[in-house]
């Protein structure tokens, strides 16, 4: 059982910060303007599922497929880096995207629907620092299969635990700007985009780090 719990705090209190389902719920809703709230709501839907798959095989899987092909965490965060902090870039210049002035309805459910692994779920909601930490902690899991199989367990339900805190958010995303205000929603949409700005740079600057320690050796 300790080890489950430690799977459990251990992975979503790294993977929560970085996901911010409470934050990015407002660009996601600044993305799907266009739709309605039943479109917005199956949308959700898809972009939790993708996003639970995306945590799940980075944690067991991730670590072999950059092996594979030949990857290192460091080039995944400088890579990864640049399109977060591009699309970060694209939403604060374009924070209403998607036709924001258009009566819910106009737009297309097929449409929205094509944007709900990329640019939704990647790299908006679960994307390259999701991946790496993920990795990360895949590749810490405790030795031995006991051990192995309760942490694994523990990290499988902080996923789902994250998974449906996305769902929430998303859902709900209009409802909270109809109690803080149209005006106030796209307010909190700038401010989130430049902290995705932010933290692509970062992503960037500590892969970039590695990197360049590594170049010294």
């Amino acid at each position: 059982m300790n080890q489950l719990l430690n799977g459990f705090l251990l992975v979503f209190a790294a993977l929560f910060p970085i996901v911010n389902p409470p934050g990015t719920a407002l660009l996601f809703l600044a993305m799907t303007r266009q739709g309605t709230h039943a479109d917005r709501a199956a949308l959700a839907t898809r972009i939790a599922l993708y996003a639970f798959v995306i945590m799940v095989a980075s944690l067991y899987v991730g670590a072999f497929v950059l092996n594979l092909f030949g990857i290192s965490i460091p080039v995944l965060r400088v890579a990864g880096g640049i399109v977060v902090a591009l699309t970060g870039w694209q939403l604060l210049q374009n924070p209403n995207h998607g036709t924001a002035d258009a009566e819910p309805g106009q737009g297309s459910a097929a449409s929205l629907h094509g944007m709900a692994f990329y640019p939704l779920t990647m790299p908006l909601t679960t994307g390259p620092g999701t991946i790496a930490v993920t990795i990360a902690l895949g590749a810490g899991r405790p030795e031995g299969m006991r051990h192995l199989d309760m942490f694994g367990l523990g990290a499988l339900l902080a996923a789902i635990a994250v998974a449906l805190m996305i769902l929430v958010c998303y859902r709900n995303a209009d409802r909270v700007e109809h109690l803080v205000g149209k005006t106030a929603s796209d307010a909190l949409a700038k401010l989130f985009a430049f902290i995705l700005i932010c933290i692509g740079i970062e992503i960037f600057w500590a892969g970039f780090s590695d990197l360049w320690r590594a170049l010294a050796l």
